[in-house]
């Protein structure tokens, strides 16, 4: 190719700045790309087709973008890159890249711009793109000029692996794509996450020691097998107990990891979870407070007189701190409490949450990937999966909802020799539906299951924790998705997605034997 004979001949200033970004791109490790360009974005396009190396997947909204490089990163454990057309674009993916920084999870977020001199003239998309993207960026910046693109490209990348990982903005004017760039930029190395000091670790092990009624709360990678079995150990020889945040960004679950619940999202449900502790350990966590505020009820969850403890900040490393104190406590040789493969039998009969929750237990193969935007439905599925084939859970940290089907495609694309099945909300799934054409485009082995309640169900259970008074039909009819009904089956086959609609549990079994047992993209509409 012509670009790999400059790059041999030494006269890689012959490429243009584009061509730069994406050979730097690929030299950093970053070889997907999100994408959903317009005008300014047509020579970082062009110089795909010069660069071996980068997968670029189209998205039809700039939403399924953001949110398929969230659930890739999860899973491939490195950053992929977006492609958005400049302010309007980004606004349009903003939501997602809310819940990936919410997530800590690292994106090289690169938005299109006018050219530098025609920005002036406020053409009609012309805005202020790092105002828009700061809230959402750990690191904002605008490439001056194509001679700098390579270099910023490659600060992006450190920026979004850099402890704590997140959301790095990269913005290109049109003409640092199109001008002549200086080659490819070295990626700098990457910090490793900082560990914790000898007084950090005394402390905890006073607090483990107390005999006061103590729980550790596990966040980030402490989710993970080799964490969980670290913390299981601790919590058998201190007789303290586990619990992980209400949403986490991947959990290792099922036969040969240990079962841990989740403080509920329900605040008076939390509030009992959390009752009789004096001491919670953070470990890779947050203090754990209510997703919002309501009228007479707290907002940190805890007890009042409850002390908070940091054992390792969700931006350290917090498997090597749960090592050193498990080597401190004597722990070791204690056994970790893990589940045995022991999943229930498949539901039959009318369908329900529960009965959807054993079914996937029983029928989910080994090793596959759980993308849980059940909401209201999935609330109850962790313990009736705490047995099934070994399993990773990715659920929504930042709450901003129509991650689940695009997070989908980036699991199935970071992970092509798994299963994915998606567990979908109805109203949230119309927020990102979309992502069912880049399923099929792209032939992804992802089996998603609709909750078809035909309604915003977390809404109205919040219009009465909220003491909202006098609710007559204006006010529901704001939360009912009937009249008419979506027809998910349809809308599935429409983007070439094959579905099947499911009014008992035996057809949900029917359904999930034959969409998991099939190569490429099946849905189930589950009538409730």
């Amino acid at each position: 190719m012509v670009g790999e004979d400059l790059m041999e001949e030494g006269t890689q200033t012959q490429m243009n700045g584009a061509e730069c970004l994406v050979r730097t791109l690929v030299a950093g490790g970053v070889n997907v790309c999100f994408a959903n360009p317009g005008t300014s974005e047509m020579h970082f396009v062009a110089a795909l087709d010069r660069v071996e190396g980068m997968r670029c997947v189209l998205a039809l909204h700039e939403g399924v973008a953001t949110g398929a490089a969230d659930g890739y990163a999860r899973m491939a454990e490195r950053p992929a890159a977006t492609l958005l057309h400049l302010g309007p674009g980004l606004a349009n993916g903003l939501s997602n890249l809310h819940n990936a920084m919410k997530a800590s999870t690292p994106v090289v977020n690169i938005v299109g711009d006018h050219a530098t001199w025609h920005r002036a003239y406020d053409a009609p998309l012309t805005s202020d793109i790092e105002a828009a993207a700061r809230p959402f960026s750990k690191w904002v910046r605008t490439s001056p000029n194509a001679k700098s693109v390579a270099a910023d490209g490659a600060a992006a990348i450190v920026a979004a692996c850099s402890p704590p990982t997140g959301v790095a903005t990269l913005i290109l004017p049109g003409d640092t794509a199109w001008d002549m760039g200086s080659g490819i930029a070295q990626v700098p190395p990457i910090p490793e996450r900082r560990r914790v000091d000898s007084k950090t670790i005394e402390e905890a092990v006073t607090v483990l020691r107390s005999g006061e009624p103590t729980l550790i709360l596990l966040g980030g990678v402490a989710l993970r097998q080799r964490g969980l079995e670290l913390a299981s150990k601790i919590a058998r020889k201190t007789g303290a107990q586990l619990s992980a945040e209400t949403f986490n960004a991947r959990m290792e679950r099922g036969a040969g990891r240990v079962p841990v619940d989740c403080i509920p999202y329900p605040v008076d449900h939390a509030v009992e979870r959390l009752r009789g502790f004096k001491r919670i350990v953070l470990a890779g966590s947050k203090r754990p407070v209510a997703f919002f505020a309501y009228p007479g009820k707290p907002s940190l969850l805890a007890q009042p007189d409850a002390q908070f403890h940091t054992l390792a900040r969700p931006e350290e490393d917090v498997v090597h701190a749960l090592e050193w104190l498990a080597d401190e406590l004597g722990a070791n040789d204690c056994a970790a409490d893990v589940a045995s493969l022991d999943p229930p039998a498949p539901a039959t009969g009318r369908i329900t949450d529960i009965g959807i929750a054993r079914s996937v237990a029983a029928l989910m193969p080994e090793n596959a990937i759980v993308v849980d935007e059940g909401i209201t439905a999935s609330r109850n599925f962790l313990p009736p999966t705490h047995t099934a084939q070994p399993h990773d859970w990715l659920r929504n940290m930042g709450g901003s909802i129509g991650i689940g089907p695009p997070m989908a495609v980036g699991a199935a694309i970071a992970c092509p020799d798994r299963k994915v099945i998606a567990l979908q909300a109805d109203g949230s799934f119309m927020y990102s539906v979309q992502a069912l054409w880049t399923q099929a485009r792209e032939q992804l082995d992802i089996t998603t299951i609709v909750f078809a309640n035909r309604a915003y169900a977390i809404l109205r259970h919040e219009l009465a924790n909220v003491g909202a008074a006098n609710v007559g039909r204006k006010a529901l009819d704001m939360l009912d998705l009937g009249r008419p009904d979506i027809d998910w089956v349809s809308l599935a086959r429409g983007m070439g997605v094959p579905a099947v609609r499911a009014e008992t549990m035996e057809e949900v079994n029917r359904g999930l034997e034959l969409g998991l047992s099939s190569p490429g993209p099946f849905l189930i509409e589950a009538v409730m």
